[in-house]
């Protein structure tokens, strides 16, 4: 029998790790969770509610009264998140969610809120999960840590098309500004900062096609997993 392990896929922002982690899920009948939705969600209830960022009793008090799962839409064959059993799938892809979502994700209260949801998820194994700190946070024994970048503008490029197609007014300039001001905040804050595990294996997708980048990352996790199960049945029969 093949064990089933943890992939985790960290990396910056709008460089392509949600499109590969759901990639490989689907490569290797896994289960995806996009941590990146669960903070998004937070955001999204913070906004409604009008909850001061820097407000801790007014921040634990929401988070009680927050629930996100995620429910498979069977036509569109994704996985959709609910905020209290609102579908707000297409709410948290918003500009205004994405310029405020690192602010609310350096938060302590709601990192630790989150984390202990995601390492939850993961008790069965056999989980994609991607995000700024799987790798160095919630999943530190994950038997295989990727972390993703790829140049600025590049990125830029990506997210400005992405944006476009779903109607969203954006110039090219102002998706660059968010991406520079959302590293800066994922990358210094003080609450599990993103940076690259010392295990994790660093893919640069910059010049890397979707199907590319699939090939060469179902190849390490099919190699790691048939490793890992090669050596825990050597060890059951010696």
């Amino acid at each position: 029998m093949r064990k089933k392990i943890i992939i985790a896929v960290d990396g910056y922002s709008s460089c392509g790790k949600s499109t590969l982690a759901k990639d490989l899920a689907k490569e290797l009948n896994y289960i995806y969770i996009d941590s990146g939705a669960m903070y998004r969600a937070v955001t999204l209830y913070f906004m409604d509610e009008n909850i001061e960022i820097k407000d801790t009793n007014a921040i634990n008090a929401a988070l009680e009264k927050i629930q996100i799962r995620f429910r498979l839409n069977e036509i569109l064959s994704r996985n959709e998140t609910y905020l209290n059993d609102r579908n707000v799938e297409e709410l948290i892809r918003s500009p205004q969610v994405s310029s405020r979502v690192s602010e609310v994700s350096a938060i302590k209260e709601v990192r630790q809120f989150l984390v202990k949801q995601q390492k939850e998820m993961g008790k069965e194994r056999g989980i994609v999960m991607d995000g700024r700190d799987i790798g160095t946070v919630v999943f530190k024994d994950a038997e295989l840590k990727l972390f993703i970048t790829a140049d600025v503008e590049v990125r830029a490029k990506r997210r400005h098309l992405e944006m476009m197609e779903k109607g969203i007014s954006i110039t090219i300039d102002e998706v660059k500004q968010n991406l520079d001001h959302r590293d800066h905040i994922d990358t210094h804050r003080a609450e599990s900062p993103l940076y690259k595990a010392n295990d994790a294996i660093l893919i640069d997708n910059t010049i890397l096609t979707r199907p590319q980048q699939l090939k060469l990352i179902s190849n390490l996790a099919k190699k790691m997993i048939e490793e890992i199960s090669e050596n825990e049945a050597n060890s059951q029969t010696e």
